[in-house]
């Protein structure tokens, strides 16, 4: 269903922003603390959509593309600063308005094919399973949905998706032509799929680990190991003239701590009524999936983090 030559994919490196893809300074897919810079002028990409411009320009018209994609996140079992996103698009030229016709956003037939083919792949993939489709926000998508499953006794979210904005389509040459977009994280599929409690094991060169999976077999995964967790709180008053977002505290720990971190958490904030300061606390919990850890190297780990931290943000400690 798709036609021009098989493209490679793009390095993940680029500018922000390809100018098929409207986004001004303050978009949400430019945000520094989410995104990682090069510098002023290359980014990462934060997402597969970064690329559907210029595959729609080379006349594709129904494709996937899978890669690697880079955030700055959150720490817990399941985010990790790199992971591999599934991009699926479909335009339908043939549902182009005519011409003179009312611009509009939004298809009733393109959402309802973009519907029926993602509940046929979950179906592909899990089996039949109870689902139900959830309003929601995405940037390049009007209207947006998430659509949810009922697996092993709980709703799980498994992909994001909706009728891709027109301004896009337009602006890659497709003028009124509906299409709809959908995207999924591969390792949050895969540890549904194969019952994989942290995503830091998918980064694991541990035999223990590697040894359960053959390729093309879904097997469950057997835990060999569980050692103990070890607990540290850092407080500190915010500097108002420094900016200050927890990812930062989550990227100035994954690089102090790396893989050795298991979730970094808030616990804390408070606003000081007459000062109007801002205080907060998190609780970074320190856990090797391989080996257990020592009080002194963790003590080291947590004071490099509070010295960074304090140097970095201009923050008081408490």
């Amino acid at each position: 269903r798709s036609s021009g030559a098989p493209m490679p994919f793009p390095p993940p490196a680029h500018t922000p922003y390809p100018s098929a893809i409207p986004s001004s300074q303050d978009h949400v897919s430019r945000s520094a603390s989410d995104t990682y810079y090069i510098d002023d002028e290359t980014m990462l990409r934060g997402h597969t959509s970064a690329h559907q411009a210029s595959l729609l320009q080379n006349g594709y018209d129904t494709f996937l593309c899978s890669g690697d994609v880079y955030r700055r996140d959150e720490i817990d079992a399941s985010h990790y600063p790199v992971f591999h996103q599934m991009e699926g698009v479909r335009v339908f030229p043939h549902l182009e308005p005519a011409e003179g016709s009312d611009k509009v956003q939004g298809n009733k037939e393109v959402e309802d094919d973009l519907k029926d083919a993602l509940e046929g792949m979950v179906d592909a993939v899990f089996g039949p399973v109870e689902k139900r489709w959830i309003d929601a926000y995405f940037p390049f998508t009007e209207p947006s949905f998430e659509l949810e499953i009922y697996y092993n006794d709980e709703w799980l979210e498994v992909l994001g998706c909706g009728v891709m904005q027109q301004d896009i389509l337009r602006r890659a040459g497709r003028a009124e032509q509906p299409g709809w977009a959908f995207g999924l994280g591969l390792e949050r599929l895969a540890m549904v799929l194969f019952d994989i409690p942290d995503i830091r094991l998918f980064w694991s060169e541990d035999e223990r680990f590697l040894s359960q999976f053959k390729d093309g077999e879904i097997t469950q995964f057997k835990p060999f190991s569980k050692f103990p967790a070890c607990y540290k709180d850092v407080s500190f008053w915010i500097d108002p003239e420094t900016p200050f977002h927890p990812n930062d505290l989550c990227e100035l720990v994954r690089g102090v701590g790396g893989d050795l971190v298991e979730e970094v958490k808030l616990i804390d904030e408070f606003t000081h009524p007459k000062t109007g300061r801002t205080s907060n606390a998190f609780r970074i919990n320190y856990r090797s999936m391989e080996r257990s850890l020592t009080n002194e190297e963790v003590n080291a780990m947590q004071d490099d983090v509070r010295g960074q931290l304090e140097s970095a943000f201009n923050v008081e400690l408490r």
